[in-house]
Parts: C-alpha cells; sequence; structure tokens
C-alpha cells in the first residue's frame, strides 16, 4: 500500500472536474486521506516544479497554475502511483486513450487538467510539500477494503 498526491489543476478547478475527478478515485477502490483547495504561491510552485527549472516552459507552467486555485490531494492504496498515473492518461491529452481522465477532458497539454506524482518518492517529497506538517492528513481503517484487496 502507498500515497500519492494529485492535484487538480485550475483548468480542472473552473470547469468544475473536481467531483468527476475524486468520484474516478473513489470508484476504484482508494481512499482519500486529504484534500485541500488553495491558491499557491509562486514559491510552492516553484519547488514543486523544480526539475523543469531549465525547461522552456518553466516560466508558462508557472504563471498557468498560479492563475487559479487548485486541489491538492493524497490518496491511499496498493500501487496507487502507478494506476492514478494510468487513470490520468499521457501528459499530452491527444495521445490519452478515452477513458481517462485527460483523454475524456483536455486537448492541449498546457491545459491537462490534472498532475499526479510519478513514483512512490516523489509523492513522498510532493505530499510533505503541498502538506506540511501540521495539516491533517487522514489515515483511518475503512471497511471497504475488504471488497477491493485480497488478504
Amino acid at each position: 500500500m502507498e500515497r500519492t498526491f494529485i492535484m487538480v489543476k485550475p483548468d480542472g478547478v473552473q470547469r468544475g472536474l473536481v467531483g468527476e475527478i475524486i468520484k474516478r478515485f473513489e470508484q476504484r477502490g482508494f481512499q482519500l486521506l486529504a484534500m485541500e483547495m488553495m491558491y499557491p504561491t509562486r514559491e510552492l510552485l516553484e519547488e514543486h516544479y523544480s526539475e523543469h527549472k531549465d525547461k522552456s516552459f518553466f516560466k508558462d507552467i508557472i504563471d498557468f497554475m498560479h492563475s487559479g486555485p487548485v486541489v491538492g490531494m493524497v490518496w491511499y492504496g496498493h500501487s496507487v502511483v502507478k494506476t492514478a498515473r494510468k487513470m490520468l492518461g499521457e501528459t499530452n491529452p491527444l495521445n490519452s486513450a478515452p477513458g481517462t481522465i485527460r483523454g475524456d477532458f483536455g486537448i492541449v497539454t498546457g491545459r491537462n487538467i490534472c498532475h499526479g506524482s510519478d513514483s512512490v518518492e516523489s509523492a513522498e517529497r510532493e505530499i510533505k510539500l503541498w502538506f506540511p506538517k501540521g495539516v491533517a492528513i487522514y489515515d483511518n481503517k475503512n471497511t471497504r477494503q475488504q471488497w477491493i484487496y485480497e488478504n
């Protein structure tokens, strides 16, 4: 079992897709441990996207992500990082299969609805960044796990 960080970007929030995205993760069987709507600072965004700081699109993505509120979430479950990435689809929505979030709702890379951690290590780094100590991440046991996972 592992955790991942999923963020609905400003385009997804403004288009009213937060509920649909939550629904898909819950229906898949993942457990929501934390969620917060926030207006991220440039500093937070620059830290989050730091691996891209030398790329040509860095300024554009920071400007876009700072353009409106985002919804950050922590999800928990078996292979949640890998599965969440499949559920989101390819970074370029035109390369995403129908049935994925980006395949169903996106058209261009710069407006691709969601961010999802790409590894367990990235997930833990991003969770600490977006949900710093003192922000509640609930780890309640939920009884539906017996209906989703084998022993």
